[in-house]
């Protein structure tokens, strides 16, 4: 099974820049998607950005621009730059690993959240 672990959360000004960190272990499929979700006061959890075994990516039209999702294959990360960052951003963020097979959801993991702060 896979397990993943988030880092770098933390409390930032507007305007200013954190970097997301969700290493992950275990083995995976060759068809998966890494993504970042995020969870703000009050809000479901909605979809900030994906990024498929493939490299297509996927990006809320929110944080188009701002935000970059990335991999690392050989160590086995997965990263959320966030710059520019907004008060509307502060939200608990958690990393993501789905997998298909034959096309279909095959698993679903997620990481324990970090929190992200941006003040005024």
């Amino acid at each position: 099974q896979v397990q993943l672990v988030e880092s770098g959360g933390g409390l930032v000004q507007a305007g200013g820049s954190l970097r997301l960190s969700c290493a992950r272990s275990g083995s995976i499929f060759s068809l998966n998607v890494m993504g970042w979700y995020r969870r703000a006061p009050g809000k479901q959890r909605e979809l900030v950005a994906a990024i498929s075994s493939i490299g297509t990516t996927d990006y809320a039209d929110s944080v188009k621009g701002r935000f970059t999702i990335s991999t690392d294959i050989a160590k086995n990360m997965v990263y959320l730059q966030m710059n520019s960052l907004k008060p509307e951003d502060t939200a608990v963020y958690y990393c993501n690993y789905k997998d298909y097979k034959s096309g279909s959801l095959n698993y679903d993991y997620w990481g324990q959240g970090t929190q992200v702060t941006v003040s005024s």
